[in-house]
């Protein structure tokens, strides 16, 4: 997990024009809540231009991020973030306070490995991928960087599945968590014109 710290600020004035007064001063409004449920949410801002280069990491929606206010540290994960449709601006962002015995649901994404070694690949097969990420349910000491897709024995036209995602201990996914008919396709391999198809 990258080690993000976001610098925050308590904020009092509430609503619409106050949150248009903030953006006009570069801060981007948000809101803490959840964990401890003696914790009440929290509204903060943060400095827009900070944000906006933290959030071009990929990783930093995947991670558990430190949260810096009023001089206390407490670690969180993104839950929502609202983008300006025009600008390079955030409009909002929310944040999950993180414990360690509350589990968390968090989009981590998704690597495909070994397709060279494969049937379909040997066979001058291809693959083409629907889904790079995926929602995940663990504590936050379980938390994968990413997850892996072993491709080594995938053969021509064949579907890849949620379930063939290689979960680490403690880890599930959170779709899967609702039934086995949830277990959707996120890759397939297909022959590309001329190429022939193992036997």
């Amino acid at each position: 997990m990258t080690d993000f710290v976001l610098n925050a600020q308590p904020r009092t004035d509430e609503g619409k024009g106050a949150s248009r007064r903030l953006r006009h001063a570069g801060q981007v409004p948000a809101v803490v809540y959840g964990g401890d449920k003696r914790k009440k949410p929290v509204s903060i801002s943060l400095e827009n231009r900070v944000l906006v280069k933290q959030i071009e990491d990929q990783t930093f929606f995947s991670s558990i991020l430190t949260l810096e206010l009023d001089g206390k540290s407490e670690n969180v994960i993104v839950k929502d973030v609202q983008r300006h449709p025009a600008k390079n601006t955030v409009q909002h962002i929310d944040f999950q306070r993180v414990t360690k015995s509350t589990p968390i649901e968090i989009i981590v994404p998704v690597n495909f490995t070994n397709f060279a070694k494969s049937p379909a690949g040997k066979a001058s097969g291809k693959y083409t991928v629907s889904q790079t990420t995926v929602k995940v349910r663990c504590l936050a000491d379980k938390l994968p960087e990413s997850l892996e897709v072993d491709l080594s024995n995938v053969e021509m036209g064949q579907v890849i599945h949620l379930s063939d995602i290689t979960m680490p201990a403690g880890v599930e996914i959170a779709q899967l968590r609702r039934g086995a008919d949830r277990d959707q396709g996120i890759a397939q391999t297909y022959a590309p014109r001329g190429a022939k198809a193992a036997k």
